[in-house]
């Protein structure tokens, strides 16, 4: 069983930046892809940014340019690295792990508002 842990949001305003991160149990070098994902209240939870052993990267086309995923593998962490943050950005952060299995962490609140 992997276990993952977010942390790092909280309220910020329009503009602000906020670092979160993902905990893993097991270090990030056996986790194919590494991601994050988010759900605002009312929506689907939608793809944000991905990133895998390779250090190949994905992001969503709302958050590119102001979103970066990278890796610490000695500290079996990933981060978000969230800039020029936008109301709409305000949602709960999941991190998810994909191995031969998907695992989810608990989640992180997000929330951008003046």
């Amino acid at each position: 069983q992997v276990q993952l842990v977010e942390s790092g949001g909280g309220l910020v305003q329009p503009g602000g930046s906020l670092r979160l991160s993902c905990a893993a149990s097991i270090s990030i070098s056996r986790i194919y892809t590494m991601g994050w994902y988010r759900q605002a209240p009312g929506k689907q939870r939608e793809f944000v940014a991905t990133i895998t052993t390779g250090d190949t990267t994905n992001y969503a086309d709302s958050v590119k340019g102001r979103f970066t995923v990278s890796r610490d593998t000695a500290k079996n962490t990933v981060y978000l690295q969230m800039n020029s943050l936008k109301v709409e950005d305000t949602a709960v952060y999941y991190c998810k792990g994909l191995t031969g299995r998907i695992y989810w962490g608990q989640g992180t609140q997000v929330t951008v508002s003046s």
